[in-house]
């Protein structure tokens, strides 16, 4: 039982729960050592007593943390504390897309056409490092106010690739989602992640998952046996490009999809464009998919002979009957198999004893790393300092996980040594970055208090730089003492690009100042002079959140063909 207040690894300090699942519990929680907000992900009892899961989920959870993109959320730690089993992420203050759906049932065009292209963009990361999601529903995609991406469960969503056909809860909102190849039992690819995004790009159009049923496998079996059904019930109007978009990656055969997410997010980046809007649909060059049920169904529907129908319904039961007896016999045996190794086998190989890890304060490094390497310890290499009053400097003052817990033989310990009680000479931070100024402070055992003043030409300030402080430079200060830093209340915000007439040389350092994954497209126009911005992904006025995307289309001078050169030259003659 998690509760408030409790710290994980004697780091994480657990402030609320944010979320509940079948597959984990989601805490808010505050990193004592970097000083931020964390989401942590604790997985459920269950499932950490599952030794092959879990030796799973880290290989897998600990190569999403690899992963660094603006779409991604940042995976940070990955780790175990007293039998719990956690991943450390980057908080996000958003909703997820499922909330957005239910709340708005569909979204324009253009708002999925954005959404799907940061998906994508952050997929395509994955794919590049042959990373396959294998959950994407929008329940694992998070969007900011200002209509940022962030996709979550990495780790989770891999890991449970084997696990999760027999969670009834977690299955069900993940099958809606399921690309065949899975439903039929066979393993994910990279194009297994485009179907899923198919699925998803429609129900954001439609605001209605394309198949239903009262169980997950009647659902795995319609998206296996039955065609798509038509997005134009709903968007009758919707241009032939965007619905070729969902045809081709949503296809049965995976031959016919997008061969990755690259692929598609460069398909996605033209959809709107008006060359492509009344394109031809989108025809499979493969077979796509096995769709004999189908064809039986309906023409049992055409007939009217109760006894014909009838036979063909005994037939194929029998069929399907004798199929299933089969597979399940073979499920059985196997599990019987699996069972008798993990009674048996798998404790005496991967359990390992639980030790008490050992108090060594007081002690010097090299005194407490012999102590805690005979009770069977490995040790960080790094060694950490701290302020103290209590402890001589260079003598251990704590460990991690502390004294007195009992973990894991062989956990790594990470040391603290003692500082003293130092004092320091205050610096001046005016002009600096107040979050570098805090962590500079804070490693020293300052308190630091920020505090927003606001400003009447907030031009003159940079966002975020210290305005003042107090008490002012060169002032002598201990451990403990407090430090007052004054930064202006300055929120940056998207100028209209359109309206003012912003080339893109000008937009380009505009993105480059504040971090922004910028996107240019070119298209002809005779309304607009060449060079300047015509549209603009973001709205004028909105805040700027550094990493975000922005999208912007510049003018470029319409290209004349021969006839029209010869027309406009007769004309100059007459």
């Amino acid at each position: 039982m998690i509760t408030k207040g409790q710290k994980i690894s004697d780091r994480y300090q657990i402030i609320k729960t944010i979320g509940e699942g079948g597959m984990a519990n989601v805490y808010l929680a505050y990193d004592t050592i970097l000083d931020r907000n964390v989401a942590v992900k604790i997985l459920r009892g269950d499932l950490a007593n599952d030794e092959k899961f879990l030796r799973r989920f880290q290989r897998e959870a600990l190569s999403a943390s690899s992963l660094s993109h603006p779409n991604i959320v940042e995976v940070y730690d990955v780790g175990e504390d007293n039998g719990q089993y956690y991943i450390v992420m980057e908080y996000i203050e958003g909703k997820h897309l499922k909330s957005l759906i239910k709340k708005r049932g569909k979204l324009t065009i253009n708002e999925v056409i954005d959404i799907m292209l940061q998906i994508t963009d952050g997929i395509s990361q994955a794919h590049d490092s042959y990373i396959i999601h294998r959950d994407i529903k929008p329940q694992n995609i998070m969007i900011l106010e200002n209509g940022m991406v962030k996709i979550t469960d990495f780790g989770i969503a891999m890991a449970m690739n084997s696990t999760q056909l027999t969670q009834t809860n977690s299955v069900m909102g993940s099958v809606h989602y399921l690309p065949p190849e899975q439903a039929n039992g066979k393993g994910a690819t990279i194009q297994s992640d485009i179907y899923s995004m198919g699925i998803l790009m429609y129900e954001l159009l439609s605001g209605h998952l394309p198949y239903s049923g009262d169980n997950a496998v009647e659902i795995a079996l319609k998206h296996l046996k039955e065609p798509l059904p038509s997005i134009r019930t709903y968007l009758p109007n919707l241009p032939q490009s965007v619905e070729n978009v969902i045809l081709k990656s949503t296809a049965k055969n995976p031959k016919n999809r997008y061969t990755d997410a690259r692929e598609m997010h460069e398909d996605l980046k033209t959809v709107l464009d008006d060359s492509r809007i009344n394109e031809p649909k989108y025809k499979y060059p493969y077979e796509d998919g096995n769709l004999d049920d189908t064809k039986i169904m309906k023409s049992l529907k055409e007939e009217n002979n109760d006894e014909v129908i009838a036979k063909k319904i005994t037939s194929n039961d029998l069929k399907k009957q004798n199929k299933l007896l089969i597979i399940l016999a073979s499920i059985f045996t196997g599990l019987i198999l699996v069972t008798t190794v993990c009674i048996f086998l798998l404790p005496k190989v991967f359990t390992k004893p639980n030790v008490t890890v050992p108090d060594v304060t007081g002690l010097s490094i090299k005194e407490a790393d012999k102590k805690l390497t005979k009770a069977g310890f490995t040790i960080q290499t790094e060694i950490k300092e701290e302020s103290s009053t209590k402890i001589a400097k260079n003598k251990i003052t704590r460990t991690s996980p502390s004294a007195g817990r009992t973990v894991k033989k062989g956990t790594e310990i990470t040391l603290y040594k003692s500082l003293g009680n130092t004092k320091m000479i205050l610096k001046d931070y005016v002009g600096t970055n107040y979050l570098i100024a805090k962590e500079e402070l804070e490693a020293l055992s300052i308190n630091v208090v920020i505090e927003k003043i606001e400003i009447e030409n907030p031009n003159n300030y940079s966002d975020g730089n210290v305005m003042r402080q107090s008490p002012s430079a060169n002032t002598t200060l201990k451990e403990g003492d407090t430090v007052k830093l004054y930064i202006p209340d300055v929120e940056s915000k998207y100028p209209d690009f359109v309206s003012e007439g912003w080339t893109e040389e000008k937009v380009r350092a505009f993105a480059s100042q504040y971090g922004l994954s910028l996107t240019v497209e070119k298209k002809e126009t005779d309304y607009y002079e060449p060079g300047v911005v015509i549209d603009q992904s973001r709205q004028a006025g909105s805040k700027i959140v550094t990493g975000a995307s922005l999208r912007v289309t510049i003018a470029i001078e319409v290209t004349k063909n021969e006839s029209d050169a010869s027309s406009e030259e007769s004309d100059i003659l007459e």
